[in-house]
């Protein structure tokens, strides 16, 4: 029986395991990995925070891997396109899906008929970082903390409105698990994106908003608004006044969104492992850290930077969106 000659060297050589020699078509060998570049699918249109992230991290990635790292924006249907189209990518390695809460945890939740499986079509790499979500309240509107607009809302329902980037985003389900956690029963408004909704809520045409911080924190220092609460774990350096909502009253409550990076299923094992010590290398950047803190983004912790690590926070992202979807009377 013949036997290709690549198949002998790939065997000589180590590169392949005792009954399974042959890899499945579209998938690479670690040996010589990357001979080429890598693209970073973006599922959003440039700009936004995940857009400064993806771009923050190629330069690092690039120096670690020796081959250039090109982020690709293809925005639509709420990051759904874009994923799909890294879904329906080769399995080499070569394809990497820049991920986050909209595509990967609130679409599977409020979506019918997704065109890729955010759980059977993807292998983590690992989670890059968290942006949390804040409340912000128009300058005019008279509470001071956060209790006190609860308590506000309370005593003149459906008056205090806040603001989301649209039905069934992050912003969208985080409002609606405050909303259940603290009683406040505050009216929402939906707008078609979160940038679209900042000039009515400095005018005083909606009374609050749930936002990223990298959006409210601008105009919460020039006066405009005011943060009443963060949605972090621990106050952040960037806005060391302003408390978290377990601090402000809301306890165990917590909102962010994430980002990641993931690769079609079938992509070898030793080609994550190489993505991933890229990524982690970026996330050591002096550099790349003080943007993010800039930005009051937290990294990644060495756990959640993991493929397994990642695998975990998914489940939970997952579970909450779908129990904010409920909440929200929200169906597929």
């Amino acid at each position: 029986m013949k036997v290709h000659r690549r198949a002998l060297t790939a065997i000589a050589m180590g590169s392949v395991g005792l009954g399974g020699w042959l890899l499945k078509p579209g998938q690479a060998r670690a040996a010589g990995f990357p001979d080429q570049a890598v693209r970073i699918i973006l599922p959003f249109a440039p700009g936004g925070n995940s857009d400064i992230v993806a771009r923050l991290i190629a330069p690092v990635m690039t120096e670690r891997l020796g081959q250039p790292v090109v982020v690709e924006n293809r925005g639509g249907a709420g990051g759904s396109i874009g994923a799909a189209a890294a879904a329906r990518s080769r399995a080499d390695g070569y394809t990497v899906l820049f991920g986050s809460s909209g595509p990967l945890s609130v679409n599977p939740a409020v979506q019918s008929n997704l065109p890729y499986d955010a759980v059977r079509d993807f292998a983590p790499i690992g989670m890059l970082a968290r942006t949390p979500l804040v409340i912000a309240v128009t300058a005019g509107l008279p509470p001071q903390t956060l209790a006190e607009l609860i308590a506000y809302s309370k005593a003149n329902p459906g008056r205090v409105t806040i603001a989301s980037a649209g039905i069934g985003s992050s912003t969208h389900l985080a409002l609606e698990l405050f909303n259940a956690a603290s009683g406040a029963g505050m009216t929402h408004v939906p707008y078609r994106s979160g940038g679209e909704l900042i000039p009515d809520l400095v005018a005083g045409n909606v009374s609050s908003t749930m936002t990223e911080i990298s959006t409210a924190m601008p105009l919460h220092r020039e006066g405009r608004i005011r943060i009443l609460a963060v949605g972090s774990s621990g106050r952040l350096p960037i806005a060391n006044g302003v408390p978290t909502f377990t601090e402000a009253g809301v306890p165990d409550y917590t909102a962010s969104s994430y980002t990641a990076l993931l690769v079609p299923t079938g992509t070898p094992n030793d080609v994550i492992t190489i993505l991933r010590d890229a990524m982690a290398a970026a996330l050591a950047n002096p550099r790349v850290i003080a943007r993010l803190q800039e930005m009051g983004t937290e990294v990644a912790s060495a756990e959640e930077a993991t493929p397994a690590g990642l695998t975990l926070v998914l489940e939970q992202e997952l579970a909450k969106a779908k129990r904010a979807a409920e909440i929200a009377g929200l169906r597929l």
